[in-house]
């Protein structure tokens, strides 16, 4: 019998509060191994700890991400494993993909993804001249977005959060119009599996490139958050909380205006500022 894992899981806790100690039943975020495997050419070629849900949705925007996929037409199925010799409660946790036959699948940049863990992503990631091969770019005219709606973003994306208001512990990804309207989120134990699972939404629903959107993500944005958007034609990523001097760098190069700290009505604006309207003020150098 086929047993399907949740987002969420139960857990008893021991809560300890001003000398006094009681028990209660608490929720945790789930946190399972995938693995992706190609049905042809037949091969596993990532195994990624994550939350499950939207699973396909994961594999699809990790393909696109990598650069292995490019269209829609690319892949011909998504599908759980259906071995019986698997495990019944495993084969939720293995996704096989076929590719469109007769195609000569450049695989060398998933050679990299062989483990990878929910809390940084691909460890020792290639530099950027794997984006520059693709001819990654975003276009260097807007959306231009004023300061309130920048402001509004984080609020949307916590209402928004429903496995996060239950656990309180994994990440969240979000994608908003121009207008600051929310379109879609998706949670995981990690905030690139979050990522992934938004922008494999865009690609199976043939919405790539995202060229005036505005994605929102949970922490902090690393060269893995921007190199994801930067494949994905996504022009302004924020973020909560601070990036690191490669995703700065990424960004400045394929043209991403840069938001971090986005807290309240305060941010910083790391790259790209000429798309970001704040009221009559100049900038100060």
């Amino acid at each position: 019998m086929k047993i399907r894992t949740g987002s969420q899981t139960n857990a008893q806790v021991w809560i300890v509060e001003n000398g006094k100690v009681r028990s209660r039943q608490d929720r945790l975020v789930t946190e399972e191994p995938l693995e992706i495997r190609l049905v042809s050419p037949q091969q596993t070629v990532a195994v990624t700890m994550r939350t499950p849900g939207a699973d396909f949705e994961l594999v699809a925007g990790f393909l696109y991400s990598e650069g292995v996929v490019s269209q829609r037409d690319d892949i011909q199925g998504i599908g759980y494993c259906v071995d019986p010799d698997v495990d019944g409660s495993q084969r939720y946790n293995i996704v096989n993909v076929k590719l469109q036959e007769g195609m000569n699948w450049n695989l060398q940049p998933l050679e990299r993804h062989f483990f990878t863990t929910s809390a940084c992503g691909v460890c020792g990631k290639a530099s950027l001249e794997a984006l520059r091969l693709r001819g990654c770019s975003v276009s260097s005219d807007g959306p231009e977005v004023n300061a309130e709606v920048i402001y509004s973003l984080p609020e949307q994306l916590r209402s928004a959060q429903r496995v996060f208001s239950s656990t309180g512990g994994l990440h969240g990804a979000a994608l908003f119009n121009e207008h600051g309207q929310l379109l879609l989120v998706r949670e995981d134990v990690g905030r690139h599996n979050a990522l992934d699972k938004l922008v494999g939404w865009a690609f199976l629903n043939d919405q790539l490139p995202l060229k005036n959107s505005i994605i929102l993500v949970s922490g902090r944005s690393s060269f893995e958050i921007l190199q994801k958007c930067a494949a994905a034609g996504v022009p302004i990523v924020c973020a909560v909380s601070a990036p690191s001097s490669l995703a700065v760098a990424l960004a400045a190069e394929f043209g991403i205006t840069l938001v971090g700290f986005l807290r309240g009505e305060r941010f910083n604006i790391y790259t790209g500022r000429q798309r970001i309207r704040i009221g009559n003020s100049e900038y100060v150098s």
